[in-house]
């Protein structure tokens, strides 16, 4: 039967070596999500150093994103294989290599390479994450301890635009970049002594034996084939791209050229973003594990505040909206990126534990496939209406449309399988003798 506590048979116990492996894990992430950002705040400072055009600048993050995406699915299918520790160890040295790269990188060319084999590590640790929590914690548990994971990464984004942006401008580029490249040593080390990939009794089912490609189809159709992996996906797609374009690339050249704020005030914007994010993932976390039926309500209704907020930002008259609306855009886009975790609290029940990371693949690829096509599109319309921001912003609304179609399409389906197989999971805990 099922525990006091809410626990199913077979839940992993979670509590305080839960909490101390897991953390061990988001370290890694946070560290991936420093290292991700770094360019952030290193845009004109790479530009001079490698002589680069401001379209040749854009391609590091697009390459980056592009690298990241297209890790996704094989990353889910390496976890599911190999299990969280050898991926996560994986990524760690390819993101160090990758971070340590960039800052001796002699030539575009060799930092173009070092951006993404630091994209090719960092796509192995979110999944990593995830499947660690579920691992350790009970599955009431999945949506806040994602939400937090999610929070804790945004934290190595607030490192970058605090700290090492002043390392940056303090010690220089080298010195800033091998500085921060040590993050991953330790990372590295705390990993491999202590992270455990789940609790003593609750091993995993054997891993079939065959895995040639046959088995590899058959995994990603099996996850592709559940609506809740595909609404997740959809999920995921419209709601992170908004916040992830802004905060990566075009927020700073946005607020600086067509708003006329000042840098500092625009990273203070920035900022603002990031620590939005932070409290509203604690928030959305709270909610979704306490009332499954608001994921979608709250996907939706992320994605209407944004809209609404790009709308009158871009649509104010005269072009330079009042300061007061600038922060309500800042702080609308920080509920981006927790409401995109939402996408994987519909895959995760949709799918066994044996292929949660092939799923989780699936989801975070939307996200980052939406956000690569955005920053094309912007830059892309940028050059062709010679910097008109009010326009390139606009493809913001053709992406969001495309992804509220297919969350609308799938949701009806997507939950009643969940919840015909949570009836099914209880009926069954009932016949589990005490």
């Amino acid at each position: 039967m099922s525990s006091p506590s809410g626990r199913l048979p077979g839940d992993p116990p979670g509590g305080r070596r839960a909490v101390a492996v897991w953390s061990i894990g988001v370290a890694v992430y946070f560290v991936a999500v420093i290292f991700r950002t770094s360019l952030g705040v290193a845009g004109l400072d790479a530009a001079e150093r490698f002589h680069v055009s401001a379209s040749a600048l854009s391609t590091f993050s697009i390459l980056q994103l592009l690298v990241y995406a297209g890790m996704q699915i094989p990353v889910g299918l390496m976890v599911d294989r190999l299990g969280t520790k050898k991926v996560l160890t994986l990524g760690v040295v390819l993101f160090t290599a990758g971070q340590l790269s960039f800052a001796l990188a002699p030539s575009y060319g060799m930092a173009l390479a070092a951006r993404a084999l630091l994209g090719c590590g960092d796509a192995m640790t979110f999944i990593s994450v995830l499947r660690l929590g579920t691992r350790w914690f009970p599955a009431r548990r999945g949506p806040l301890v994602a939400q937090l994971a999610g929070l804790i990464g945004m934290g190595g984004n607030l490192v970058s635009t605090l700290v090492l942006s002043r390392m940056l401008h303090g010690l220089g580029w080298t010195a800033a970049f091998v500085g921060s490249s040590l993050a991953g040593v330790v990372v590295l080390v705390l990993l491999l002594l202590f992270l455990k990939d789940h609790p003593e009794g609750h091993e995993p089912p054997p891993v079939r034996q065959a895995q040639g490609p046959a088995f590899v189809r058959r995994q990603i159709a099996e996850a592709w084939r559940e609506p809740g992996t595909r609404l997740g996906l959809w999920v995921h797609f419209t709601t992170q791209f908004p916040m992830m374009v802004f905060t990566l690339l075009w927020g700073l050249p946005f607020l600086v050229e067509a708003q006329g704020l000042s840098r500092a005030a625009a990273g203070e914007l920035l900022t603002l973003t990031v620590l939005s994010s932070m409290t509203i993932g604690l928030v959305y976390g709270q909610i979704v594990a306490r009332h499954h039926a608001a994921r979608t309500p709250l996907a939706l209704g992320t994605v209407t505040a944004t809209a609404l907020a790009w709308a009158l930002t871009l649509g104010w008259p005269g072009g330079t909206p009042p300061t007061a609306l600038l922060v309500v855009l800042c702080v609308v886009l920080g509920t981006c990126g927790p409401a995109s975790m939402i996408g994987f609290d519909f895959a995760r029940p949709a799918n066994p534990p044996e292929r949660q990371g092939t799923a989780s693949g699936i989801v975070n690829m939307g996200g980052f496939v939406a956000s690569m096509t955005t920053l094309l599109a912007v830059g892309v319309l940028l050059d062709a209406t010679g910097q008109n921001y009010r326009i390139a912003f606009c493809s913001i609304f053709v992406l969001e449309a495309l992804g509220i179609t297919q969350i609308l399409r799938l949701r009806r389906r997507a939950v009643k399988l969940e919840s015909e197989r949570l009836v099914a999971s209880r009926v069954e805990a009932v016949h589990v003798p005490a």
